[in-house]
């Protein structure tokens, strides 16, 4: 008989766990909090932009080649792909503005101009990190992480023990780099894990051949695109999905759920998948005595960061912007500290600019530019109109000083989006953006589990859990909890 299986959430996360689970038998059906699915991935359009709202860059895509593939689809069918080139560009200064080439030769050849023999240090620092992404999109990311005995294997570590893994990245970078600017470029993909550098294990130094090796892409319409995508084969594979029908309890009955009450009744189901915040559902959705985990151990997590993002519309062209440019005027470490060590809203931040429309004229009225800027800032902060103002204020000031244009006058579409919310909208812990930090003691096993240890048929999948932050976590932590899924029922 056909098991029936309730998904709370459409996100990357959720959208790839319903999708999974439709393909392995089971009847499906998907509960929205919001109007249009993709979670943090959602659509804002106005006056002719389109604003991704999330989420911007597309890296790893065969992590999106995999997933589409589980259901007999080919990317090329479903959206238009390009790689950029400059993948990105930094800003450090005035006169110090450096395009990012595509590929490993071109960025070999701009860090040998920088420092002499840097250009084989990367080669050296490469080769490891494909190891090491090997390793762990083959080995560790599509294990579900409930033991560590799952990795306890000659494959897994004999891959380990070829590789640094277990210092701080910074060390590792520090290691190869002297220039204090390639260390930052080196440095910056793990600002996407939601950790400081000198926090995050080498391990994942693997992002650096993500970024350089197999590049920075861009799905021709937006990452709403992918979205999209994942929505209509979900609908192919028989899901279901409710919009505008938020979940207010998960249902059980003798330590076992059967289904979820939502705004529209009560659902039954065999199992449930939250892919809401995991933090929400365990605090809000279940009785105390069905939660895994406590108020205090929460407390106690290293959150990812939070993020203050404006989406601008501008009346003219952006001379100076790429489609994705890195604002890297100001310290790395004052701003990690006022994200980790100290949070606090940031003394002089870091910051980034997306131009979509640089790539693809469709996102914006011709000869004009939809841009979104980034601030990554500490979860949980107090968050007002006055202090969203202000860092208005500071970009615009920031991007006169660097590009020598003043966006002030051509500002036609604005609107900000922060802690508040991330809160109000995606139900986000302390208003984060990222899910946990991919912090040694937040890693694998240490991570909240996909599993209930307190209610049988209650799974998990998102950023809160394995394997982490990131859009491609997201996606490979729908896929394996229906697999886990799939397979606990077949031997039950």
């Amino acid at each position: 008989m056909m098991s029936r299986a309730i998904v709370i959430g459409s996100g990357f996360a959720g959208t790839a766990a319903a999708t999974s689970l439709a393909r392995q038998g089971h009847a499906v059906t998907v509960f929205e909090k919001n109007a249009q699915p993709g979670g943090r991935a959602r659509v804002w359009r106005k006056d002719g932009f389109t604003f991704d709202m999330g989420p911007s860059f597309y890296w790893m895509p065969e992590v999106f080649t995999r997933y589409f593939a589980r259901f007999d689809r080919k990317v090329e069918d479903l959206y238009k792909l390009v790689r950029l080139d400059p993948s990105y560009k930094v800003v450090f200064g005035r006169n110090e503005q450096w395009n990012i080439p595509a590929g490993r030769a071109g960025v070999s050849a701009l860090f040998e101009r920088i420092e002499p023999g840097s250009g084989a240090a990367l080669d050296r620092f490469l080769d490891e990190a494909r190891v090491k992404y090997t390793l762990g999109m083959g080995e560790l990311v599509y294990r579900p992480s409930l033991s560590w005995s799952e990795y306890m294997h000659p494959g897994v570590l004999g891959g380990l023990l070829r590789t640094h893994v277990l210092g701080s990245l910074r060390s590792h970078v520090q290691a190869h780099f002297h220039d204090p600017r390639l260390r930052l470029l080196m440095e910056f993909p793990v600002l996407f894990l939601g950790a400081a550098p000198q926090h995050t294990p080498a391990l994942y130094s693997l992002m650096n051949h993500a970024d350089i090796d197999l590049g920075t892409w861009y799905p021709l319409g937006g990452m709403g695109r992918v979205v999209e995508a994942m929505v209509r084969v979900a609908q192919e594979e028989g899901v279901v999905i409710h919009c505008k029908d938020p979940v207010s309890a998960i249902l059980t009955d003798r330590g076992r759920t059967t289904g979820v009450c939502t705004s529209s009744g009560e659902h039954y189901a065999d199992v449930v998948v939250a892919a809401a915040d995991y933090h929400h559902v365990e605090q809000n959705l279940l009785p105390e005595g069905a939660r895994s985990y406590s108020t205090d151990y929460w407390s106690r997590r290293v959150m990812a960061p939070a993020a203050l993002l404006y989406y601008l519309g501008i009346d003219r062209t952006v001379p100076g912007l790429e489609h994705h440019t890195l604002f890297f005027d100001a310290p790395l470490d004052d701003h990690s500290t006022d994200i980790y060590e100290r949070p606090n809203w940031p003394r002089r931040p870091l910051f980034y600019v997306s131009a979509a429309s640089k790539t693809d004229p469709s996102t914006a009225p011709e000869g004009m530019e939809n841009l979104v800027v980034l601030i990554p800032v500490a979860a949980g902060l107090s968050d007002t109109p006055d202090v969203r103002d202000h860092y208005l204020g500071v970009v615009l000031e920031r991007m006169k000083e660097q590009l020598g244009i003043d966006l002030r006058p051509h500002l036609c579409v604005q609107r900000s989006y922060c802690i508040n919310e991330m809160t109000t909208d995606l139900n986000a812990y302390r208003g984060n953006a990222y899910g946990l930090a991919n912090t040694l003691r937040q890693t694998g096993p240490l991570r909240p589990r996909l599993k209930s240890r307190k209610v049988k048929g209650l799974y998990f999948a998102g950023q809160l859990t394995v394997p982490g932050p990131g859009v491609p976590p997201a996606l490979i932590s729908g896929q394996v909890v229906a697999d886990l899924i799939t397979k606990e029922m077949q031997t039950a």
